[in-house]
């Protein structure tokens, strides 16, 4: 999982602050490195039922707030999916 220090710098990267940390982009950042921390457990771990389901809701949760963002300001939205490097 992430470590406290991982989690203020992606704090302060997204959020501007170590204190933003309700940000949509900032969430958006700390559920894309959970994501990326479960996919690789699943490598050696495939019968991890549990948390796979786990691993959908936060890709589903990821996917309400990228919509979020979008609706709001598109320039945002394509920062944040460009530092993410979340689509092609």
């Amino acid at each position: 999982m992430l470590t406290k220090e991982q989690t203020q710098e992606i704090i302060t990267k997204f959020g501007g602050s170590e204190k933003n940390s309700g940000k949509a982009e900032v969430q958006v950042a700390l559920l894309t490195a959970k994501i990326g921390y479960l996919t690789e457990h699943f490598a050696s771990h495939k019968l991890d039922h549990h948390s796979k389901r786990g691993l959908m809701k936060m890709i589903g949760k990821r996917r309400r707030l990228l919509r979020y963002i979008s609706s709001q300001d598109e320039g945002r939205y394509q920062t944040v999916i460009k530092e993410l490097g979340l689509r092609k």
